[in-house]
Order: structure tokens, then C-alpha cells, then sequence
């Protein structure tokens, strides 16, 4: 069984001062450019046996729920074998959440203060971030028998840790989940993850300046239009202000993620229905690649390596790229909905200073008439199973009613999964998402189902030669990444 209550590793890896540790190394030997495994190892040898002589005084519950989390005082305990969360001392019935989001904590404490005003039922809010594990501070609680009754879940492999173990409530008869596209359906067709949010991949866009170019966004229907558009924008790069035509990151070491996973994503779900994962499947099967259709991309993924900025391209960093997008420099830029938050807080000045732009997004439309973005919720919060399950399921359809959904988009800036929803976040991408979650031009995000650890191990160095100009055309590119798919899925 994965969750052993008697392995001393997954102890030391739950333990949340080891996960910041391990994190904080990671960052500085990255910074300083010497990952070397047996310096790592060394230091958090040494890491680790100091955390176990500072730890001989204290249990293990106490260090997993330290300077890890945020909690209320008076969260909720459980009994020994994890199954009943206590009761407070009056009587009165009583939730745990752990939420994964930090930055919001204000937020879904007002969101339980609302709930306790209207129920009853208080709701402890425990939030986790900064590069803490979650998962593994999780799996710590569980075996100290100390379960919250909802918490975060990620991709594929969290909700493996679980519903492998029939350890979640299954949520498939909650009224909530047909007004929504992003609740998380695991392998066995039932539903264990309720979407508190919902972000999109597609292409972002300065609606200013395709306007004073003359450019109408929904005339970009496919490659030929996509081609002309960048054409006529990169012949008017002085008068526009531009730096570059489109803000595109190849760069393999830290922007793995954006190729490997997100940029990756397109080419499995762009233009199909949420539920079609052929070519996600054909992938499972050995590492497949559908070349007609993955050809076609990478014709557009060529285009954007001819119309990147060249100091971006390769060596870019996130910031640079973000940055120069709010700063009015790119007209286009190839990441999601989530960097509108920072163009709102951290890039504020720069935003402002290019006259606080409008902004939108269209479809990765590799091939003529495809018309959806990718939306899906980034995490989802789950059910433990136990004796306070049905209380749970009860806050969780509060959530995604008005009251909710009003603290959430409002105070907490979250994109609404839910299509009955009235609020819209003042997010600038949020109004470009509910229009296509409406109009139902939405598809999935099988990416999150590939092969673990594929896009740092594998696809992002070959966006990166590609950019690089080691692989010399579209042709190429799909004949490389066959190669290494097929490889890493019989690895």
C-alpha cells in the first residue's frame, strides 16, 4: 500500500521543514548553476539529521502541522484512525480544509465566517504554500490519523494517492457538477474534485494594439490567418511599440513547464470536446504521436520561434516574459489566464504605464476552424471519507452557490467554473474565459495525465533545439519528439 504508516521515508518526506529545505536548495543550486546530485544529497543528509535530533521532543503531528501551514488555532483534530474529525467543546459540528492557495487565506476565512453565520457549522481554514509538499504533508496526517475532511488535490498522481485507496468521497450525485466543465473525473468515471476555480491555455492577446493594427482577433481562424496577422503586426513593430510580434519562452531548464506541458497540451486538446482524448490516448500507447496533426503544429510552434523576441526566446526568463507582455511590448504571448494576476499586482506600474490595456485570448488554431481554448481547474478540493463527509458535500454546494461564489470571485479573484455563476472576477483575462465556458468553446487538459515527469525529462529540450535552430523544420520537430516520446513511455 502507498501509504504506509510504518515508512520511515515517506515520514522524513511528509515533513514539511524538509520540503522547504529541499526547495530552498533546489532554488539556490539552480541560481548558481551547480545541480549536483552529490552536493544535494550531502546537504540534505545533513538537513535531515538535524531535523530528526530537532524533532526528538515533539511528536510527528506536531512538526507536520508547524510553519508549514497557516491554520486557525482551533482546528479541527481526529481521532487515531483518521476517520472522524472532533466535534468543538459546545457540540456543534465542525470542518477542516486545507487549501493549497496562501495567498488567499483571507479570503476563505471570510468564506467560512460566512458559513458559520448562516449554518452553524464552523470551518477551519489550513493553508499551505511556498513551496511546501503538500501532498507528502498530507500523507503525514494521515498516518498520525489526522485527516482534514476536505483538502487540495493536483493533477493525476495526488488523486492516485487516494482514490487508489478508496479513500475519497465520490462527489458524481452532487447538484454542482452539471454546471460545471472542470470537475475532476478520475479513471473510473466517478467524480472526486470540486473546482473552486478555473484557468485557460490559449493564446493571449493585447486587444490595443491588434486594434490600432487592424487586426480583428476573431479573423485568426487557423495557420494562414495566424501567419498574416503576425506578418502585418512584425511590418508595424516601430510604430506599434513592440519589441517583438509574440513573447514565446523555449528556454528548457526553468520554462519546461510552459513547452512541455501547457504548449504540449494544444497539440492533445485544441479544437476537440472536453471528453475526446484520442490523442492523449494514442499517446499512453507507447509514447504516439499522431504526425499529420502534430506537423501542423509544429508549423505554428515554428512561427512562433521566427516572430519571438530573440532575447526571449532561448534565454528568457517567466518575469521577462510576463513583464514585457504588461509593458505593451508583445502583442502576443504564450502563456495562460494566470498571469493576469501578476500583470495586476507585481507587473502594476508597468501595466499601467501602457495604458492598462484590454486583453483577450483566441484558440491555438493550428488547423483551419479550430475554435476552443483549454480551460480546467489547476486543483480541486476532495472529500476524505469519514463521518463528517456529508457535512463536507453540504459546505462544498454552498460554495458553488451565489453566496459563495460571490467571496470567491470577489474577494478571493478566482475565474468561476461554474456556468450559472453571475460574478466576474476583475481579472482581465476573466471575461474572455466565461465567454467561451458559455458558448461551451472549451477543452480539456489531458496534459495533466501524461507520463510523470515528461516535460522536464524530455519534451522541453526539444521546443528548446527547435528554437535553437538544432532541429531545422516542422517535419523534423515531429519526427524528434516520436522519437522521444516513444522512448520515455517504455523508460
Amino acid at each position: 500500500m502507498y501509504l504506509q504508516k510504518t515508512d520511515l521515508t515517506a515520514i522524513i518526506e511528509t515533513s514539511p521543514m524538509i520540503s522547504a529545505w529541499k526547495q530552498g536548495l533546489k532554488v539556490y543550486f539552480w541560481r548558481e548553476g551547480t545541480m549536483k546530485k552529490r552536493s544535494l544529497s550531502i546537504a540534505l543528509a545533513a538537513l535531515m539529521a538535524a531535523s530528526a535530533l530537532a524533532a526528538c521532543g515533539s511528536s510527528q503531528s506536531d512538526s507536520a502541522g508547524s510553519s508549514a501551514a497557516k491554520t486557525d488555532e482551533s482546528a479541527g483534530e481526529s481521532k487515531a484512525d483518521g476517520k472522524e474529525s472532533k466535534a468543538d467543546g459546545k457540540g456543534g459540528k465542525e470542518l477542516r480544509l486545507v487549501n493549497g492557495k496562501i495567498e488567499v487565506d483571507a479570503a476563505l476565512k471570510e468564506l467560512a465566517a460566512k458559513y458559520e453565520e448562516e449554518t452553524g457549522v464552523k470551518v477551519n481554514i489550513e493553508s499551505m504554500g511556498g513551496g511546501i509538499n503538500i501532498q507528502g504533508t498530507l500523507k503525514g496526517y494521515y498516518q498520525a490519523g489526522n485527516m482534514p475532511d476536505i483538502f487540495v488535490n493536483g493533477a493525476d498522481p495526488d488523486f492516485e494517492n487516494w482514490c487508489g485507496q478508496d479513500l475519497l468521497e465520490d462527489l458524481s450525485d452532487q447538484p454542482w457538477v452539471s454546471d460545471t466543465d472542470a470537475a475532476y473525473k478520475y479513471k473510473d468515471g466517478k467524480i472526486y474534485g470540486f473546482p473552486y476555480t478555473v484557468e485557460a491555455i490559449g493564446l493571449a492577446y493585447n486587444a490595443d494594439i491588434l486594434e490600432k493594427a487592424g487586426i480583428d482577433p476573431k479573423s485568426i481562424t487557423g495557420p494562414e490567418s495566424m501567419k498574416k496577422a503576425f506578418e502585418t503586426l512584425d511590418s508595424k513593430k516601430s510604430e506599434l511599440g513592440l519589441d517583438a510580434v509574440i513573447g514565446y519562452c523555449a528556454e528548457a531548464t526553468n520554462l519546461y513547464w510552459s513547452t512541455g506541458n501547457h504548449l504540449f497540451g494544444v497539440y492533445e486538446d485544441e479544437g476537440l470536446k472536453r471528453d475526446d482524448s484520442k490523442y492523449f490516448d494514442l499517446l499512453k500507447d507507447g509514447g504516439k504521436l499522431d504526425s499529420d496533426r502534430f506537423e501542423k503544429y509544429a508549423e505554428m510552434v515554428g512561427l512562433f520561434n521566427k516572430y519571438s523576441d530573440p532575447n526571449l526566446l532561448v534565454s528568457g526568463t517567466y518575469d521577462q516574459q510576463i513583464l514585457n507582455f504588461s509593458s505593451g511590448k508583445y502583442a502576443f504571448v504564450t502563456q495562460g489566464s494566470w498571469i493576469g494576476a501578476t500583470m495586476t499586482t507585481d507587473d502594476k506600474d508597468a501595466y499601467e504605464k501602457a495604458g492598462k490595456f484590454k486583453v483577450g485570448m483566441i484558440p491555438y488554431a493550428f488547423e483551419e476552424g479550430q475554435d476552443t481554448i483549454l480551460t480546467n481547474s489547476p486543483s480541486w478540493w476532495s472529500v476524505f471519507k469519514n463521518d463528517n463527509a456529508e457535512e463536507a458535500k453540504k459546505f462544498l454546494n454552498w460554495v458553488a452557490g451565489e453566496k459563495g461564489q460571490d467571496i470567491l470571485v470577489n474577494k478571493a479573484g478566482f475565474i468561476s467554473p461554474f456556468k450559472s455563476c453571475s460574478f466576474v472576477a476583475e481579472d482581465p483575462f476573466a471575461q474572455t474565459i466565461v465567454d467561451y465556458q458559455k458558448a461551451e468553446k472549451t477543452s480539456g487538459w489531458h496534459w495533466l495525465g501524461n507520463k510523470d515527469g515528461i516535460a522536464q525529462n524530455a519534451l522541453g529540450v526539444v521546443y528548446q533545439d527547435y528554437a535553437q535552430g538544432n532541429i531545422k523544420d516542422a517535419k523534423a520537430f515531429t519526427d524528434t519528439m516520436s522519437q522521444v516520446c516513444a522512448q520515455y513511455y517504455a523508460s
